[in-house]
């Protein structure tokens, strides 16, 4: 891990930026799949209205954005 002293300054590489969205779009993802779905969170099968919660529970705060 680069410390934040240590980090390069400038736009980030190609390969930087692929990896910080990739994540950003899992963390998401993970994040809606916590507050709107009770199964099928790793869409085996075409999500359907059986895989919504009926309302919405959960923490609010764990959102990454």
């Amino acid at each position: 891990m680069v410390a934040l002293d240590d980090a390069p300054a400038g736009p980030l590489a190609g390969d930087e930026l692929r990896l910080i969205d990739a994540w950003w779009r899992a963390a998401n993802y993970l994040s809606v799949g916590q507050i709107y779905l009770l199964g099928n969170a790793l869409l085996r099968e075409p999500l359907g209205p059986e895989h919504v919660k009926p309302r919405l529970l959960g923490h609010w705060a764990r959102h990454p954005a």
